[in-house]
């Protein structure tokens, strides 16, 4: 476990003014994008992935970007601890969950059954 304690902090003016200058760079991608339609496809295509890779490093300098990048950075990590099923037991418990799936079908089917026989052959007929 991480024994790491969490500070409650607000957002900077710095920090905002970081993620703003993000998404203009990001909006203004976009807008070239769009703008640009007579220019070559491909060259679009750089432009517009340039812009969002400039958008994602400068929301990155900020706090909340560099949070999310030491998520990240912990969430593989504790991937890496992840013990994930082999090839047969991965099978063999879709095959269970397909025989239970079918069993439960049938219980509930027959459950059907017994309410409409009962309300529409007993209750109704009277």
């Amino acid at each position: 476990m991480n024994a790491k304690v969490e500070q409650a902090s607000g957002t900077s003016a710095a920090d905002i003014a970081k993620l703003t200058l993000a998404a203009l760079i990001l909006v203004g991608g976009i807008v070239g994008f769009y703008y640009f339609a007579d220019a070559a496809p491909v060259l679009r295509a750089i432009g517009m992935l340039a812009a969002l890779v400039a958008a994602v490093f400068v929301a990155g300098q900020s706090g909340p970007g560099r949070n999310a990048r030491f998520f990240l950075r912990e969430s593989s990590i504790e991937l890496r601890k992840v013990v994930w099923p082999t090839r047969e037991e991965t099978i063999r418990t879709t095959g269970v969950i397909v025989v239970v799936v079918i069993i439960i079908s049938i219980i509930l089917g027959l459950i059907d059954l017994l309410l409409k026989v009962i309300v529409m052959d007993w209750l109704l007929k009277f």
